[in-house]
């Protein structure tokens, strides 16, 4: 049996689709688990299993639903598939799970474009039910990595890695395969398996954008090298409550959130949507898509008030 574990907050846009994809995918049985949050309660009847508990941490949820699974699996070669609830397989995932499983006792994507994130992330992850008890799996945030500027950063999943490197086991990461790229984070598809939209229930701001941001800066009395000094020298958590709505951050998070738009009418309405990020000769309407958007006063004003 084929266990999958996801979540959905604040919006129901994906849950359709989601299944959808899942039922055109995967051709063993398949029985979900969510945690619906603030979603119409018609939607529950859709799922094996369903929480609305007001819980707000994500890998809190995701742990949760694991040990919900483990109660209902009699088998522990059963697979436990967790999938972001702005996620899907685009093509077959039985033959490829079969084959990482056989090799490796888990698989997960890592989002190396991330400013170097090394951690396995629950966008994807596929191992089994007896393997996730045995390790005592965790998808909290708490261990720290260096990321590609050198700053010590944790994540969803951290606690994870840390299991799998204390343990010295050895696991497959799913790397970006995108050949075309609206953005260096959102949209990808990884190991021509799994499409992650990203940020599909969040202000779609990342790591990496606030690094990309730094160039964006604009005319300052005090010149630039004054302002990168003075927020490169705060934690990078601490810098991002500090910054002001005008901030180039902002700008991204409304170009973002229209280039994601632009990407969700592309899932609506043609099966095959993912050619546009995986063909090259989409890169010229890449380009074309990611140009910076016209943004009003009011649309940062808007974007300001975003949790």
């Amino acid at each position: 049996m084929i266990n999958i574990v996801t979540v959905h907050w604040k919006d129901d846009r994906w849950i359709d689709i989601q299944l959808d994809y899942m039922r055109r995918n995967i051709d063993e049985p398949f029985r979900v688990f969510a945690f619906l949050n603030f979603v119409p309660d018609r939607h529950r009847c859709k799922f094996y299993y369903c929480s609305t508990e007001k819980i707000e941490s994500h890998a809190v949820k995701l742990n949760l639903l694991a040990d919900m699974v483990a109660l209902h699996s009699s088998d522990q070669n059963d697979w436990l598939m967790f999938l972001d609830g702005d996620a899907f397989p685009i093509r077959n995932v039985v033959p490829y799970g079969r084959e990482k499983l056989r090799r490796f006792p888990l698989t997960a994507i890592q989002r190396r474009e991330n400013v170097g994130d090394v951690q396995p992330h629950p966008s994807f992850c596929l191992t089994t039910v007896g393997f996730w008890k045995e390790i005592g799996g965790d998808w909290n945030e708490g261990f720290e990595w260096r990321d590609t500027t050198a700053q010590m950063v944790t994540d969803v999943g951290g606690n994870l890695l840390q299991i799998l490197n204390e343990k010295q086991i050895e696991w497959h990461r799913m790397l970006r395969s995108n050949r075309s790229n609206w953005h260096p984070l959102w949209f990808g598809i990884y190991d021509h398996l799994i499409y992650h939209h990203g940020a599909g229930f969040r202000r779609p701001i990342a790591r990496i954008d606030e690094l990309h941001a730094e160039g964006d800066i604009p005319a300052l009395p005090w010149g630039h090298r004054v302002y990168r000094k003075f927020y490169g020298a705060l934690p990078r958590r601490l810098a991002r409550r500090l910054r002001k709505p005008f901030e180039p951050v902002d700008e991204r998070a409304v170009r973002s959130a229209v280039l994601s738009e632009k990407a969700f009418e592309l899932i609506a309405s043609e099966p095959d949507f993912y050619r546009h990020f995986e063909e090259l000769e989409h890169q010229a309407e890449a380009a074309a898509v990611a140009e910076p958007a016209c943004i009003s006063g009011s649309q940062r004003d808007n974007m300001s008030s975003c949790p």
